[in-house]
């Protein structure tokens, strides 16, 4: 009972250090994991030793991945292929189609991008079709911003699945292939049929958005093939792989090499230089500078990660993760629910989806081991719980709400109720997986 206290009173500890005391997350990651150490009682001169080890750990296998996944969005975003990609799904679809071309751009263009990136990228299209169509810029955006949000949520390379992936010994390939499945149906449900219900709410966008100017002209964007062949490249390359070794696991080993995530993503970021960069003409020197600011927007979800992975390994030193992975297991609940819940709480307590993922990984990963539930779907059911009931602890919220013009009310009947279909639907979709995942 007093190791379960304790880890609740050192997250507890965490929750306030970071939504009241805005302490960085790094340094109320390690003052909670001590803190944590010392009422577990670990001896007091291990405990740094175990830190660093978690920090270790946890960012060795990580950074590089995520690092590239950062670059190759940037360039995805700075060479304008993120914006030919939505152009082009509203003119292949037209004006009455526009949910779908919306849905088909936040999903696809969220792929590559972080969400932050994307999130400010895609506004200008957005108010640009509001004013061309007339329609509420709430109800118009909205199919986009979900497909943004749940490719940040489920999908890696970005942060929180990646370091899940790790933490609970996923496969990157299968829960890419899972995640679509997922993804796709709670897309559709949260994204353009929730949206028809949001055509009464009317914002009054911000002044910066009513004459959408775009920086590079229409005429100087990448062609349509190579944005999408681009963007989409390392998720087909991934995807395509783990299909390949699960019908053919004797190829397992000698794809081994091509199939790991830091390849693809390496060789992805190749192909791109030369495709959107110097293959147009442009000097590769600009073409590679953009990733000096891509690193620096990483670099506070990196100190995020490293922060988590010391506590993470506080509780596994100590041995409160096993204890607690075996508690848990044993609880008359479905693991995937358990795991689900833990994130959830982490998220609305915290705000921040990326921390909510990877704090609720330290909790889920003896869970994993202990029941031996798909580790794979865990990832899943953990990142629709950290995207749950986003509010006013959240930077999504607050971005949302000014770049909208709403109120308070209609932010929360808006994105807040977005977020948490997308949790719950993602949730439901996750636990019918697991039906078929667990037959074959």
């Amino acid at each position: 009972m007093w190791n379960l206290l304790s880890v609740l009173l050192a997250v507890g500890l965490l929750t306030v250090m970071i939504a009241w005391g805005k302490i960085q997350p790094l340094l109320a990651f390690v003052v909670a994991a001590i803190v944590a150490a010392l009422m577990l009682g670990m001896p007091a001169a291990k405990i740094p030793g175990a830190i660093e080890k978690g920090i270790g750990d946890l960012l060795g296998s990580l950074v590089v991945v995520i690092c590239l996944g950062a670059v190759f969005g940037k360039l995805i975003a700075d060479s304008g292929a993120a914006r030919r990609i939505a152009i082009s799904l509203v003119d292949r679809l037209g004006m009455a189609r526009i949910p779908v071309a919306m849905t088909v751009t936040g999903f696809v263009v969220g792929m590559p991008l972080y969400y932050n990136v994307g999130f400010v990228l895609m506004i200008p299209l957005i108010f640009s079709l509001v004013y061309q169509s007339g329609r509420p810029a709430v109800a118009l955006g909205m199919p986009l911003l979900a497909g943004l949000s749940i490719a940040h949520g489920f999908l890696p390379p970005h942060p929180s699945a990646t370091a899940l992936v790790v933490a609970v010994h996923a496969d990157m390939g299968k829960t890419l292939l899972y995640g679509l499945v997922v993804a796709i149906p709670t897309l559709i449900i949260a994204g353009p049929i929730f949206a028809m219900s949001l055509k009464h709410i009317r914002g009054e966008p911000a002044p910066m958005f009513r004459t959408a100017q775009q920086e590079i002209p229409d005429s100087e964007l990448p062609g349509t093939f190579n944005s999408f062949f681009t963007a989409l490249l390392p998720v087909v390359v991934l995807g395509a792989l783990t299909l390949v070794t699960i019908v053919r696991p004797d190829l397992s080993k000698p794809l081994a090499f091509l199939s790991s995530p830091l390849i693809v993503m390496l060789l992805s970021y190749f192909v791109a230089v030369v495709t959107l960069g110097i293959g147009r003409g442009q000097p590769f020197s600009k073409v590679t500078n953009s990733a000096a600011g891509a690193l620096r927007e990483i670099s506070p979800i990196l100190m995020i990660i490293a922060g988590a992975g010391g506590l993470k390994q506080v509780l596994i030193d100590s041995g409160v993760s096993a204890e607690l992975g075996t508690q848990l297991a044993h609880m008359p609940v479905h693991p995937l629910l358990l795991g689900w819940a833990v994130a959830t709480l982490i998220r609305v307590c915290l705000g921040s989806a990326t921390v909510a993922g990877i704090t609720a990984a330290g909790v889920v990963g003896p869970l994993v081991e202990s029941s031996g539930v798909d580790p794979n779907l865990m990832v899943l059911a953990v990142g629709a719980g950290s995207l749950m009931f986003s509010h006013v602890n959240d930077s999504g919220f607050w971005m949302f709400k000014e770049y909208f013009g709403l109120s308070l009310k209609d932010t929360f009947r808006s994105w807040t109720m977005m977020e948490t279909l997308v949790g719950v639907f993602g949730l439901l979709f996750v636990m019918l997986l697991s039906l078929f995942v667990t037959q074959g």
